[in-house]
C-alpha cells in the first residue's frame, strides 16, 4: 500500500536535523520572484551531489533535476522557490532581515510569508533519501525548483523555456504547499482545489483642477470611489448564489495633496473564481463598469486595462487523486482527509495543462495542534495568522517530516508500480 515511505521512514529521522538547518538558512535568506539566485545555486548543488542531472537557468533561475533508474514511469516533484515582499514579523531566531530591490527599484522587506523555504527543503530532502535508496524504487524522477510562483510568471516561463521538449513527460505531477492546519494533517481533493486567480489594473482618467473650483475638473477620486462600491455589486448581484467569486480592490492611489484634484487614479483589483464562466463574466463585468463608471463621469478617455497576473484553476485528475489518497489514508490515518476547494491560486497547473498529463496537488498542515484546537474550539482559526501574513511561521515539527513522508508516498504510487503507473 505504502510501500517507498514506509521503507524510507527510518531513513528520515537522521536526516531530519540537516533538512531543518537547510530550511532556517533558506528562511533567512528569502528572494524575491524571479530573483532566486541564491537559492536556485543551493538547490542545484544538492541535486548534483544526490546524483541528479541538473540542468539549471529554466526560464530564469528554475533547476530540473533528473534521475534515471531503470524502466518505469516518470514522476516529476515540484517546489517553488520565490519570498514576497513582506517585513517578517515572527520573533524567530532565524527570521528574516532581508531587505531587496523589486522590479521597479523600490527597496522592500523580504520573507518567506507563504512557506515556500519549507516546500524547497521538503523536494531537497525527497531527492536526497531517492538518490541513496535507489534499489526501492524504478523509473525516472523529475526534480523541479521553481521560480516566480508569487507573480504568476515561474511556471509558465519553465514551459515556455522549452521545459516540455528538454526532459520527458511525466506520467504524473506532483505538488505539495503548507498552509494553516494542524501539524501533521495532509489534505487532498478531487477535482478543483485552487481558484483562478487574476489580477489587473485599472487607471481612470480625469481632469485636474484646483480644489477650489471642482467645477472646472473631471475628478477622478470621486470616479473610482463610484468605481469601487458598483465593483462589489459584481458578486453579490452578478453571480448565482450557487456559484463563487471574491473581487477584492487592494489598491486605490490618486492625488497628492489634499487641495490639488488630480488628472487621475489607478484602482488594483483581485479576483478568484471556481468556473470558468464565471471567471469570464466577472472579467467582463468588471471592465463593463469601469467603462461605464467613466461615461457617467464625462471622462476624457476611457479607462486603460493592465493584466498583473493570471493563475488557472488547480484542478486535481479523478483517478491520479484516489491513488494518493489511498496511499495518504495508509501512511497517516485520520490525520489525511479530504479537503474543501481553497481561495488561494498557484501557478502549478501550467506543468500539468502544458504536458496534458496528470496532476495532483494537496495540503499539508502547519500550525501547532495545541494552537489550532484552541483557536477552533474558540471559534477564532481565522486569527492564526495565516500565508502571506507577516507573522506566518509553520511549525518545523512535525511538519517537516509530514511534508516529506507526503512527497515521498505519493511519488511511490508510480515509482513502487511500474505496470499500472502510467495508466492513472
Amino acid at each position: 500500500m505504502d510501500p517507498l515511505a514506509k521503507a524510507l521512514e527510518p531513513h528520515l529521522d537522521a536526516l531530519l536535523p540537516e533538512l531543518e538547518a537547510i530550511y532556517k538558512d533558506l528562511h533567512s535568506h528569502p528572494e524575491l520572484s524571479m530573483q532566486e539566485v541564491r537559492t536556485a545555486k543551493l538547490a542545484a548543488e544538492h541535486l548534483a551531489r544526490c546524483g541528479f542531472e541538473v540542468t539549471t537557468g529554466v526560464g530564469g533561475t528554475g533547476v530540473v533535476g533528473l534521475l534515471r533508474n531503470g524502466s518505469g514511469p516518470t514522476v516529476m516533484l515540484r517546489a517553488d522557490m520565490d519570498a514576497l515582499p513582506v517585513v517578517e514579523a515572527t520573533g524567530l531566531p532565524y527570521a528574516s532581515t532581508v531587505r531587496a530591490k523589486n522590479e521597479v527599484g523600490v527597496e522592500v522587506g523580504v520573507s518567506h510569508a507563504c512557506g515556500h523555504d519549507l516546500h524547497v527543503a521538503w523536494l531537497m530532502g525527497a531527492a536526497r533519501v531517492l538518490g541513496e535508496h535507489r534499489d526501492l524504487w524504478k523509473g525516472t524522477l523529475l526534480a523541479v525548483f521553481q521560480p516566480g510562483e508569487e507573480v504568476g510568471r515561474g511556471a509558465k516561463g519553465m514551459v515556455d523555456d522549452g521545459m516540455t521538449e528538454r526532459f520527458p513527460r511525466p506520467d504524473v505531477i506532483l505538488g505539495q504547499h503548507v498552509m494553516v492546519g494542524t501539524a501533521g494533517t495532509v489534505g487532498i481533493r478531487s477535482g478543483t482545489i485552487l481558484s483562478a486567480g487574476d489580477s489587473l489594473q485599472v487607471q481612470l482618467f480625469g481632469r485636474g483642477s484646483h480644489g477650489s473650483q471642482p467645477q472646472t475638473s473631471i475628478d477622478p477620486v470621486v470616479m473610482a470611489a463610484s468605481t469601487v462600491l458598483r465593483l462589489q455589486t459584481i458578486v453579490s448581484r452578478e453571480v448565482g448564489p450557487l456559484d463563487s467569486a471574491v473581487l477584492t480592490i487592494g489598491s486605490l492611489q490618486a492625488g497628492t495633496k489634499e487641495n490639488i484634484i488630480p488628472e487621475d487614479a489607478t484602482l488594483k483589483l483581485n479576483i478568484r473564481t471556481y468556473d470558468e464562466g464565471v471567471r469570464d463574466h466577472v472579467l467582463s463585468a468588471v471592465k463593463r463598469i469601469c467603462c461605464a463608471e467613466c461615461a457617467a463621469s464625462n471622462a476624457p478617455r476611457d479607462p486603460e486595462f493592465t493584466p498583473l497576473n493570471s493563475y488557472p484553476m488547480t484542478v486535481n485528475d479523478a483517478a491520479a487523486t484516489a491513488r494518493v489518497m489511498e496511499v495518504f489514508k495508509a501512511r497517516f490515518g485520520e490525520a489525511a482527509y479530504e479537503t474543501a476547494p481553497a481561495a488561494a491560486s498557484e501557478d502549478f497547473s501550467h506543468f500539468g495543462r502544458a504536458w496534458k498529463t496528470p496532476y495532483v496537488f494537496w495540503f499539508v498542515g502547519g500550525t501547532d495542534p495545541g494552537v489550532y484546537a484552541k483557536a477552533k474550539a474558540e471559534g477564532q482559526v481565522n486569527r492564526i495568522p495565516s500565508n502571506h501574513s507577516s507573522r506566518f511561521a509553520p511549525v518545523l515539527h512535525p511538519t517537516l517530516k509530514t511534508g516529506l513522508l507526503a512527497m515521498l508516498a505519493a511519488a511511490g504510487v508510480w515509482l513502487c508500480d511500474g505496470e499500472s503507473a502510467g495508466h492513472a
